[in-house]
């Protein structure tokens, strides 16, 4: 049986087209879209203060310095991993040694590498070497009271141990073994005994060292006080002492110049104000850089101000229950919530969904967020994330933090007031209109952050992020 298309004669049009009546209606338009602008959790959780100057100063009780744990390691023409001399002074017997001795002790760090599994270092051997991971993971473990093996603590680059051994000639108080493949730079005991020899300096500090122990365990310092005592003994006298040069946060500034052609502002103006749509995206592109800067500046961004004793490395990569609670442990005075990109909250996820943990689900600001603990984790995508899940494994940060002045948490800083004032802090200023008819509007943002304390703010640090299972 054979099957016949049928075309039907075309018919004479007997009603006006739809493509020519566009042309008498008026079009529904929505204001401009933007895919850049992201919900900025971070500026919407912080709490805010408004300064009368442009100066924020934080008083704290009189501390201890400290730098920032670690020392840096590069790789020079060769490929050969080098340690930065001045680094060196991160150690505290030679933080008083001249640039030229620090060079001299930094050459004598000899490279090697070591693969996932074997030992760095082992416990009760003796510790004639100081050593620096320069690339990799290692785990730092000891035999617990009751004679089980104990993790202490993750290494990660720029991390090293054990000073205090390696300086008094003692045995390694614990194992350190390479979680993944390690580049490691040791440096032995033989060239710090011969540069005390010739250096009185020094060898008065590592004397001073080895009678006084690390230094004191609390970071202030102390408070005399008694108690628990009966009768009438003579009570301590005390005071409390201030830092002489306390920290000061300048705001900082985000500007662009917006230009608009008169033209436009007064013929194409209708049903959508061209100024205020242009307005409107530059300032949200002016938050979204704010909201950088404040977790990645690296003088005042949240990230560069966490101190070594409030960063923790992952156990496995991925970020892991262990880890979170790990976090909650630094931050453990009312943590306020977990800042983290989008997906290393999906990667927390899927460590949750294996272990059969599922997170909590809170509302706040009108959407649903896990939550760890009762802690929400508010995503935002300036956490930068390194690599890719297309070219290496995407690692990035999380941050847990304590927020608020009464709390002594972090806070948001901005101006309490300036001219031309459009939002907090936002300034929108007309520069007027120049010989080519083009209108300037100067537009300012005006920020920055503070902690007021080491303890409010902690992160999780080289969290990885291309970790999946096959669940079936």
């Amino acid at each position: 049986m054979t099957t016949e298309t049928v075309q039907q004669a075309p018919q004479n049009q007997q009603s006006l087209s739809t493509s020519a009546a566009r042309n008498l209606a008026t079009t529904t338009k929505t204001a401009p879209q933007m895919l850049g602008i992201t919900p900025r959790y971070l500026l919407r959780a912080l709490p805010w203060v408004d300064l009368e100057a442009g100066v924020y100063r934080v008083n704290r009780r009189r501390g201890f310095i400290l730098g920032d744990g670690l020392i840096t390691t590069y790789t020079d023409g060769g490929g050969e991993a080098r340690v930065v001399a001045e680094d060196l002074r991160e150690i505290a017997f030679l933080r008083e040694l001249t640039s030229p001795l620090l060079s001299a002790l930094a050459g004598g760090f000899v490279q090697r590498e070591v693969g996932a599994g074997e030992l760095i270092a082992d416990a009760g051997a003796p510790a004639g070497q100081l050593h620096v991971i320069a690339f990799g993971r290692a785990e730092k473990r000891a035999t617990g009271p009751y004679g089980d093996d104990v993790l202490l603590t993750m290494l990660g680059d720029g991390d090293f141990f054990d000073a205090a051994a390696w300086a008094r000639g003692e045995t390694m108080p614990y194992q350190v073994k390479a979680v993944t493949p390690c580049t490691v730079l040791s440096l032995d005991q033989r060239m710090l005994a011969e540069l005390a020899d010739r250096e009185p300096a020094l060898r008065a500090q590592l004397e001073a060292y080895a009678a006084n122990g690390q230094g004191p365990a609390d970071r202030e310092h102390p408070i005399n006080l008694t108690s628990g005592h009966s009768g009438e003994p003579e009570l301590p006298q005390t005071f409390v002492d201030y830092e002489e040069s306390p920290r000061e946060y300048e705001l900082s500034i985000a500007q662009t110049v917006l230009k608009v052609h008169t033209r436009v502002s007064d013929i194409y103006n209708s049903s959508i104000d061209q100024v205020q749509a242009q307005l409107r995206l530059t300032a949200e592109a002016l938050r979204e850089r704010q909201e950088w800067e404040m977790i990645n500046h690296p003088e005042f961004g949240l990230l560069g101000n966490v101190v070594p004793s409030q960063r923790v490395h992952t156990r496995t990569g991925a970020p892991t229950p262990d880890d979170m609670d790990e976090l909650l442990a630094r931050v453990w005075k009312q943590p306020a919530f977990f800042l983290a990109h989008p997906r290393a909250i999906a990667a927390f996820g899927r460590e949750c969904t294996r272990r059969g943990v599922p997170p909590q689900i809170v509302d706040l600001f009108g959407s649903p967020f896990l939550t760890w603990r009762g802690v929400p984790l508010l995503p935002s995508d300036k956490l930068d994330l390194k690599g890719s899940g297309d070219a290496a494994p995407g690692t990035t940060n999380i941050l847990l933090m304590r927020v608020g002045e009464a709390e002594q948490g972090v806070v948001g800083l901005r101006p309490a007031k300036v001219p031309d004032e459009v939002e907090p802090g936002l300034s929108v200023r007309p520069m007027g209109v120049d010989r080519q008819a083009i209108t300037s509007y100067l537009v300012t943002s005006y920020f920055s952050t503070a902690a007021l304390v080491d303890d409010a703010i902690a992160v999780l640090q080289n969290v990885e992020v291309s970790n999946y299972y096959d669940y079936s």
